[in-house]
């Protein structure tokens, strides 16, 4: 490894410093040095960056959700809230678009009645609302949660 104390080997490395393992791996991989590399870690970290942008992604769905659900059904609070929530709409709308792919499209259309079941446990905890006011089942297509200028039609 070019770079690197010579007797270190590149596992050891990821032990001790993962950032400059990555540098490392880059440029073994740029330099198509692939007998070289750290299979094992380079895998794991992979997966787990394939993991994270899930993870992000339904983050961001779930937290458009929460705030459609307020606007439409919590109308004890819609006159003080409903402008903040559009606009915490907005941006997660704008965080998700910048990081959607076709994959993790895929994904949110896999998990939908997933991340909506999530995002309704957490409204009907932040309204103390005994479910009766809110859909048990997602009401949103993924297109239209994927829709900036989408708001259901009695807002």
């Amino acid at each position: 490894m070019q770079g690197v104390n010579s007797n270190l080997s590149l596992k050891e490395l990821y032990k001790i410093d993962d950032h400059l393992w990555l540098e490392e791996t880059i440029k073994l991989l740029k330099a198509n040095h692939l007998e070289e590399l750290d299979l094992e870690n380079l895998i794991e970290e992979l997966e787990n960056l394939g993991h994270r942008d899930k993870a992000k992604v339904a983050s961001l769905l779930k937290k458009i959700i929460r705030h459609l659900l307020l606007l439409q059904y919590w109308t004890q609070e819609y006159q003080y809230n409903s402008g903040h929530w559009k606009a915490e709409i907005r941006s997660f709308w704008n965080q998700l678009k910048r990081n959607l792919t076709t994959n993790l499209y895929q994904y949110l259309d896999n998990e939908l009645a997933s991340i909506y079941d999530d995002a309704l446990g957490y409204v009907i905890e932040k309204t103390e609302d005994k479910l009766d006011n809110f859909p048990q089942y997602c009401i949103y297509t993924l297109e239209q949660l994927l829709d900036i200028n989408y708001l259901p039609e009695n807002l």
